[in-house]
């Protein structure tokens, strides 16, 4: 049985990030579907369908390049919701101590501390002062 599917499998693309993360959502989507009654539910359940399909077209596709190319879109949509939703938890525990304000020239949030009256700040980034409360 294992040498047939080592052959099956050989030149095909296989499971990935993408590929957990489309069973994942065929998954969710079932227990929605069961959850719902009526056409609610059957939408949730075409999209799981059609999830499960994707997701084993994916796999078994000999087309590795573009397989790759999609699963790196993935990932990188993934890193940046990870890092802006860390970045906003991390802003979350330290706001008790710092205060946080926008560069008005380039943007950039910089961190200061509570309780020093007014202060000037200088932007690390493109050197601009300004004065602020802090």
């Amino acid at each position: 049985m294992r040498n047939w599917l080592q052959k099956v499998m050989a030149g095909r693309y296989g499971v990935d990030e993408f590929n957990r993360c489309l069973n994942m959502t065929a998954l969710i989507t079932l227990v929605l579907s069961v959850l719902f009654n009526g056409a609610l539910s059957m939408i949730f359940w075409l999209m799981a369908i059609m999830a499960l399909i994707y997701s084993y077209f994916r796999m078994f596709s000999r087309n590795t390049y573009r397989r790759r190319a999609e699963n790196n879109a993935y990932l990188t949509l993934r890193y940046s919701l990870t890092c802006k939703f860390s970045g906003i938890k991390q802003r979350r525990e330290q706001r008790k101590y710092y205060r946080f304000f926008k560069c008005p020239k380039c943007g950039i949030t910089t961190r200061v501390p509570k309780g020093k009256g007014k202060i000037r700040i200088t932007c690390p980034k493109c050197g601009e002062s300004f004065v602020r409360k802090s």
